[in-house]
């Protein structure tokens, strides 16, 4: 079980930054990968930026060059920093942890999320 708290979302100007958090508690060793997810009005949840335990990074091609994902492991807390902030970023920000977990001679892969986020870049 993983439990997962996003903040730092708002209300931006385009071409502004925000930080986004994702504090992670419970389980948090079987985490194998964390991410950023996004879902705006009429439109699918995508996965907007990705780290892996090893540390390994990836981007929607929308978003490169403007966002970064990190972590702080002594605080079990991954970022999405987000600059230049454009109107179609818009959208509820989610953080998921993918995990794998034991249970007998099996394993499960499972997924968790937070409650989401909201981030409106507007004029």
């Amino acid at each position: 079980q993983v439990q997962l708290v996003e903040s730092g979302g708002g209300l931006v100007q385009p071409g502004g930054s925000l930080r986004l958090s994702c504090a992670a508690s419970g389980s948090i060793f079987s985490i194998t990968a964390m991410g950023w997810y996004r879902q705006a009005p009429g439109k699918q949840r995508e996965l907007v930026a990705a780290i892996t335990s090893g540390g390994s990074t990836n981007y929607i091609e929308s978003v490169k060059g403007r966002f970064t994902i990190s972590r702080d492991k002594a605080k079990n807390t991954v970022y999405l920093q987000m600059n230049n902030l454009k109107p179609e970023d818009t959208a509820v920000y989610s953080c998921n942890a993918q995990c794998t977990e034991a249970s007998g001679p099996r394993y499960y892969e499972y997924e968790y999320w937070g409650q989401g986020t909201q981030v409106t870049v507007s004029s």
